[in-house]
């Protein structure tokens, strides 16, 4: 194929994924109503699936700290005249993105594949598989147990008593789509290294050496996504995050392997 005919082939795909996005954002713009009530603004409610988990585990252990034992409600108000439109409108887009996802993936494998070897192909193909997991799972992890205890913590927080907490609409979204988009993204940590590790920027006895390095970065990492002060919430995200370094480790190969791969091949060509 010519340069043009890959130009071509891009346009399609450039098309095909923002029709896609488009027919998503207009299905959850039409849909948000019933969705912004029993999705996005569920964490607010008492009966939210991980505080109750919270109760029962302090019910089941005799748990009679705050943290397994309080009852929960936010009350958001709005003092911006056209939040709520705009805010539609955010919503249903980064909801189409986000659902998006596997089929941006997809479009990407269909693009680069003829322009790769067949070893090079299977190694692609499950990368991508595994990014589009792993981001699902960050986002799940974000939404079901982060979220929920980063909003209960600093919702809650009292820097005087004389000062009433009013949580307005747009705070609460915009910390909602950060925290569950970052999530995401830091779950994507096992790939990106994959990657670099293609282009030999980094190497599995790089990784090694600085695993304790990585570990102190990963605990300030999620302290500032979870500026919450308990050490639960930084262990719930900050475990993941390096276990997820430990999975980058064993994802890639080793240098000295593939130089002596590499060795081999030439002496049997």
């Amino acid at each position: 194929m010519t340069f043009w005919d890959h130009l071509e082939d891009l346009r399609r795909v450039l098309f095909r994924v923002i029709a896609i996005w488009l027919v998503l954002a207009i299905g959850y713009f039409i849909a948000m109503p019933h969705l912004f009530d029993r999705v996005i603004l569920a964490p607010c409610h008492n009966d939210f699936i991980f505080y109750d988990l919270l109760r029962y585990i302090g019910t089941r252990f005799n748990l009679t700290d705050e943290f397994f034992t309080q009852e929960f409600k936010v009350k958001l108000v709005n003092i911006n005249l056209a939040a709520p439109f705009f805010i539609h409108l955010s919503t249903a887009f980064w909801m189409s993105v986000v659902t998006a996802m596997p089929y941006l993936l997809f479009e990407v494998w269909r693009f680069i594949s003829p322009a790769l070897y067949p070893n090079e192909r299977s190694g692609v193909r499950k990368a991508l598989m595994v990014g589009t997991v792993m981001f699902f799972i960050g986002v799940a992890l974000g939404y079901f147990m982060v979220y929920p205890l980063t909003l209960r913590f600093l919702s809650t927080y009292q820097l005087s008593a004389e000062i009433e907490n009013i949580l307005s609409l747009n705070s609460y979204i915009d910390n909602f789509m950060m925290l569950i988009l970052c999530m995401g993204l830091a779950f994507e940590l096992p790939l990106v290294t994959w990657l670099l590790s293609l282009l030999g920027l980094v190497n599995k006895s790089l990784l090694r050496t600085y695993r304790r390095h990585a570990f102190v970065i990963i605990v300030i990492a999620a302290a500032i996504i979870t500026p919450t002060g308990d050490p639960f919430t930084l262990s719930v995200v900050a475990i993941p995050l390096y276990l997820l370094y430990e999975l980058s480790i064993l994802m890639i190969k080793d240098k000295k392997k593939v130089e002596e791969k590499e060795e081999e091949e030439l002496i049997e060509a």
